[in-house]
């Protein structure tokens, strides 16, 4: 396939997932859901104007009102500042360790499951170790040796190294099974190397399936940086969804009866999280029209 071809058939493949966003309930649910989240998250500067982080601002534990739709904390902060500059900071760690976590397990699977032979063995080998460390309790203990020089892109960068392994075996699978093609077995004859046949005949056709585990990635990323936060290892400088519920409860929140400070990051999460399980969910169907319904 040339290069020509190949970028053509790329944006077929894209133009392909966008038509079927827009047939599927499941992936326009949640790309809407995660598209707005993006845009509060953008244009969090222009929304929620200063810093949230800065305590003693406002009156403190007001109950949401005009001048406050969330209220505001214990710290005299505006809890709708917090979760709009939070979203963005959430956000931001949960595409970066999903980008990097997605890219590394994606170049591995297709390395692994198209050379096959001793370098499959390998990459799989090392695959697998990763798959059974228990990440949590790593993460923990990681978190905790590094928290002065807990920055966003350090956070990214660690969830990132316990984010590729499943994209990487998932991935080894499938093109495992693609090589096996006719027109796998043309471009070899056609005279196209290994790095030919990967990125521009394997590749395009897995576009779907990479981006269902990019959602997965990040939406795991992000829940894994919020557990970080709420035990007290994540950056404490950073509001981030996280150390909002962090500070809501170490001050007690529910307890006092501050409710708006409590739920509104936590039900922030849960869309957030609902929206990429069902872009993951779409995705998938798409890839395997066998789950549609």
């Amino acid at each position: 396939m040339s290069t020509m071809s190949s970028t053509k058939y790329y944006m077929s493949t894209l133009a392909k997932i966008f038509k079927f966003t827009l047939k599927s309930k499941k992936l326009a649910v949640g790309v809407t859901i995660i598209l707005f989240f993006i845009i509060l998250g953008l244009f969090a500067e222009v929304i929620a104007p200063g810093n949230p982080s800065v305590p003693m601002q406002f009156q403190m534990d007001l109950p949401p009102s005009p001048d406050h739709p969330l209220g505001t904390d214990t710290l005299g902060r505006d809890v709708f500042d917090q979760i709009v500059h939070g979203i963005r900071q959430s956000l931001l760690i949960g595409f970066m360790a999903g980008a990097f976590g997605t890219g590394m397990g994606t170049l591995i699977g297709l390395i692994s499951g198209y050379k096959g032979g001793y370098v499959d063995d390998i990459l799989r080998t090392f695959t697998d170790i990763f798959l059974v460390i228990p990440t949590w309790p790593l993460l923990v203990v990681i978190s905790s040796y590094i928290k002065q020089g807990l920055t966003i892109p350090v956070l990214a960068a660690l969830l990132s190294v316990f984010a590729w392994p499943w994209p990487a075996r998932t991935i080894r699978s499938q093109t495992m099974s693609l090589k096996q093609r006719d027109f796998i077995n043309i471009a070899k004859i056609s005279g196209s190397n290994d790095l030919e046949i990967i990125f521009k005949e394997i590749m395009p056709n897995m576009l779907s399936f990479v981006g269902a585990n990019f959602a997965n990635a990040v939406s795991g990323s992000i829940l894994a940086e919020v557990g970080l936060e709420i035990v007290g290892l994540g950056p404490q400088n950073i509001t981030t969804l996280g150390l909002i519920v962090y500070w809501a409860m170490w001050r007690g929140a529910m307890i006092r009866g501050i409710w708006w400070w409590v739920f509104p990051p936590i039900i922030c999460i849960t869309l957030i999280f609902i929206g990429f399980h069902l872009i993951n969910m779409g995705l998938d169907e798409l890839y395997n029209p066998r789950l549609r319904k």
